[in-house]
């Protein structure tokens, strides 16, 4: 199968789940689903599955291969899997949330993450806008524990893909009650308050919200999302322009 098959197919999925959730649970009801600079998240996305996800790949195998038994502390080298996964979970959660916080403060970081913040409308195909240095950075921070921990590659890469889904999720115009999962999870209106276009300090644990009430940075919004999204600051908007941009420089 060719990666732009595979792709397609890819795409083909997602809208399958997220088109039937975002039309009956919307976040923002008015939201056409063919709204203003959904060509650009397109690209984005094409972008990830035919290039930027294999440099990733490569990047985490490559510093995966460079760790040896010997990087294992002595007191979790004879954990079973199903104990270090837990582990790589609550280690990848904390070096994402510190490192998102980062991104949000120090203008190399942000330049970067910028790009995944000019979405002004989102849903699922929006979750796909990330720079891929920004996006390398990030995974390897989320599998770093993992890696520490000797866990297998493989088991990894299953993790990867069942958070990545409910990453996707977070992003898609939704409002849907998840009670207290949202606190252990990650829900869309979390998030989207994340992406407000204000200089937003809240809501930095993705997936793991418990983390922004432990360290003082959670904010669960009240009443309908109708505040604006995206940045303060002028930024391009073509799909070559915000690769290129944060190479430039402040």
């Amino acid at each position: 199968m060719s990666p732009l098959v595979a792709a397609a197919l890819s795409l083909g999925l997602l809208a399958l789940v997220f088109v039937p959730l975002e039309r009956v649970f919307p976040a923002r009801p008015g939201q056409a689903h063919l709204r203003p600079a959904w060509a650009i998240d397109l690209a984005f996305f094409l972008g990830q599955h035919l290039v930027f996800a294999g440099v990733a790949l490569a990047v985490l195998q490559a510093v995966h291969g460079s760790i040896n038994d010997l990087a294992i502390p002595t007191c979790f080298k004879g954990l079973p899997l199903w104990g270090k996964l837990p582990l790589a979970v609550v280690g990848g959660d904390l070096l994402t949330y510190w490192f998102h916080r980062a991104c949000h403060r120090y203008r190399l970081l942000w330049r970067f993450h910028a790009v995944h913040h000019s979405a002004e409308h989102l849903d699922f195909l929006a979750a796909h806008r990330e720079h891929p240095v920004d996006g390398v950075l990030t995974q390897l921070c989320v599998n770093l524990p993992g890696m520490l921990l000797g866990i297998p590659f493989a088991a990894l890469a299953g993790l990867i893909a069942l958070r990545g889904l409910w990453a996707i999720f977070i992003h898609a115009n939704v409002r849907l009650p998840l009670g207290p999962l949202r606190l252990l999870l990650g829900a869309p209106e979390l998030h989207h308050w994340h992406h407000a276009r204000i200089e937003t300090r809240h809501n930095f644990a993705n997936l793991a919200p418990y983390l922004d009430v432990l360290f003082g940075t959670y904010h669960r919004p009240a009443g309908p999302e109708t505040y604006p999204l995206g940045l303060t600051e002028p930024w391009p908007r073509r799909f070559l322009a915000q690769l290129i941009r944060p190479l430039r420089g402040p």
